[in-house]
């Protein structure tokens, strides 16, 4: 009896084994659906989120804060870059603070601010101005030096010095300082500010007014030959071109006020260049008559048309040379 053929679907013809292969192929994912599959959005977000992780986690590892990845055990002083470095500097340029003549009361005033502020007890901003070369910079590096002398290492104050131009980074340093355990004077010297330089608004941020303000671990002491930091024309020439003059001159001047210490520093009398110069001389052994050596002293100060506790230490240093004496100190 003939055997009858098998049925199929209309218009498929009949099941044959290649037609089943063919089926079974379209339902695996061939070369090009895989691609397409691994450029679907959801894979494709997957891995740049995965991507986005790893370079984190690098960038967390390699560029942790200078706090943290230093903790400014290698030195006392540093200087800021605004790059976001800080360059330890292991020795300071400076001078003993009982050498420093004609100051005394500024150097009482600060000395008891900055003893304060080490102690963890609340203390001032504090803006060092006045005339050339009387020892601002002077003061607030030995006074640095003075008040870390007997304390232990890890009680010991941080210097930063952080450039005038580089003022606009200085709340990225405050950033910076603000979680670690020791406390900082950040030093800014020469301030002032001219034409239509804006960097200012910073500094008055960091001082006082801004969201965060200043750390509690942080104070500012600034160097200036201005009480207001600003040209006497500058200033003039704002009353003269502000449709408020008032309102103009007191954005800019507003700025010194927020320094809770103003130190003034006038020009030193004849008598004082002199013991400043006999002080110099003693402590580093420049034993020389003490006429001739006054003589000497006030000629070099005339040529120089000014007296000042720089202009006596430049006559020192000619004085040491042409001895042949090193300034090395006792």
């Amino acid at each position: 009896m003939p055997q009858k053929p098998s049925k199929s679907p209309a218009g498929k013809g009949p099941r044959t084994p290649a037609r089943k292969a063919a089926r079974v192929a379209a339902k695996r994912p061939t070369a090009t659906v895989k691609a397409a599959l691994k450029t679907s959005p959801d894979l494709s977000q997957e891995r740049i989120v995965r991507a986005l992780e790893t370079i984190a986690a690098h960038l967390a590892a390699q560029g942790k804060p200078a706090a943290e990845r230093e903790s400014f055990k290698q030195a006392d002083a540093y200087v800021w870059h605004p790059d976001g470095r800080l360059a330890a500097v292991p020795r300071v340029s400076r001078v003993e603070l009982f050498l420093l003549k004609g100051v005394d009361r500024m150097r009482d005033i600060l000395m008891e601010n900055t003893e304060r502020f080490a102690g963890g007890l609340p203390a001032n901003n504090a803006l060092l101005w006045g005339a050339r070369g009387m020892g601002k910079s002077s003061l607030v590096k030995a006074a640095h030096a003075s008040i870390n002398a007997d304390r232990k290492p890890a009680d010991k104050l941080k210097l930063i010095e952080i450039h005038r131009e580089d003022i606009e980074t200085l709340p990225m340093l405050m950033e910076k300082l603000r979680d670690s355990s020791f406390r900082f004077i950040v030093f800014i010297d020469d301030l002032s500010f001219d034409g239509n330089d804006a960097s200012y608004k910073s500094l008055k941020a960091v001082l006082e007014g801004g969201i965060e303000g200043r750390p509690e671990n942080v104070i500012l002491y600034a160097t200036s030959n201005r009480r207001h930091l600003l040209a006497r024309e500058m200033i003039e020439n704002e009353r003269s071109t502000a449709i408020n003059p008032g309102e103009a001159v007191e954005e800019k001047v507003s700025l010194s006020d927020r320094f809770g210490l103003w130190l003034g520093f006038h020009r030193c009398s004849q008598d004082e260049y002199l013991a400043m110069v006999r002080g110099y001389c003693s402590h580093f052994g420049i034993e020389v008559d003490d006429e001739a050596l006054e003589r000497e002293a006030l000629e070099w100060s005339t040529t120089r048309g000014s007296r000042s506790g720089r202009v006596a230490w430049q006559f020192v240093q000619e004085l040491a040379g042409r001895l042949g004496v090193k300034l090395t100190g006792k």
